[in-house]
């Protein structure tokens, strides 16, 4: 079945147009079912700028259909693929509105240190499709680990965590890279290795984050410590700047 937006019976004088080449500024002439052209002018290839590729950002056969796709349309993916996390996260813990906020507080505190990983030197290798989706599943084997060992503790979790995540990015079509890597990160969370990912690093300062956050306004915190851990506990500058700001208030 063709779709419907590219079938020329709903072609209108708008069918073939001619747009510059960003890169050489030749004119290309596109027809409006075409995905891309061949710029006659330098041979890049360019999308046709007036397809709506907005189905691309979740069908799973997009390469098939317009073969490379743009670093754009990657990442739209990708932001995508983390609502759905989220939305399957708070599915997979129904009424256990207690995690449930801790997972969205988590991934909440990762967009802010991700933001600025760059100004800290520290954003290379850093995809933060793949830090929030683990800010929303770091915790989803805890329910598991009470089932069968009635505890969640972190040995627990890290054993219990990777299955169920794995089950949920698979059924929404995760890339496979993505699915192992979101994987490995959960299955030692709670410990660091040494030699661990920007990903894996900006997760655990953002779970560190909120950890505190609940002790505090729990009571179960002293407010003396906050100093300390601000230079000392922190995988990465950017959770540091963002743990200062939060609990000592500084800009």
């Amino acid at each position: 079945m063709k779709c419907p937006g590219q079938d020329s019976r709903y072609w209108d004088g708008e069918a073939v147009f001619e747009a510059p080449c960003p890169h050489c500024g030749t004119e290309v002439e596109f027809f409006k079912d075409d995905a891309t052209r061949k710029c006659p002018g330098c041979a890049k290839k360019l999308l046709n700028p007036r397809t709506d590729f907005g189905c691309a950002a979740y069908c799973p056969y997009a390469e098939q259909c317009l073969g490379e796709l743009p670093p754009g349309l990657i990442a739209g993916r990708q932001e995508l693929l983390v609502d759905r996390v989220a939305v399957a996260m708070k599915k997979y813990f129904a009424d256990d509105f207690r995690r449930i906020g801790h997972a969205t507080k988590v991934s909440r505190y990762i967009g802010e240190i991700g933001r600025r990983l760059t100004d800290t030197g520290e954003d290379e290798g850093y995809n933060p499709a793949v830090a929030a989706i683990c800010g929303y599943l770091h915790d989803i084997g805890i329910r598991e680990a009470e089932r069968k060992f009635n505890s969640s503790a972190a040995k627990y979790q890290h054993q219990e965590g990777p299955p169920v995540a794995r089950s949920i990015l698979l059924e929404l079509d995760a890339n496979p890279g993505i699915v192992d890597e979101v994987c490995d990160i959960i299955g030692h969370h709670h410990t660091p290795r040494g030699d661990d990912s920007i990903n894996f690093r900006v997760l655990y300062d953002a779970d560190l984050i909120q950890n505190v956050e609940e002790a505090r306004a729990e009571g179960k915190f002293e407010a003396t410590r906050l100093n300390d851990m601000v230079t000392k506990s922190f995988l990465t500058r950017a959770g540091a700047v963002v743990a200062e700001k939060i609990w000592l208030g500084e800009n």
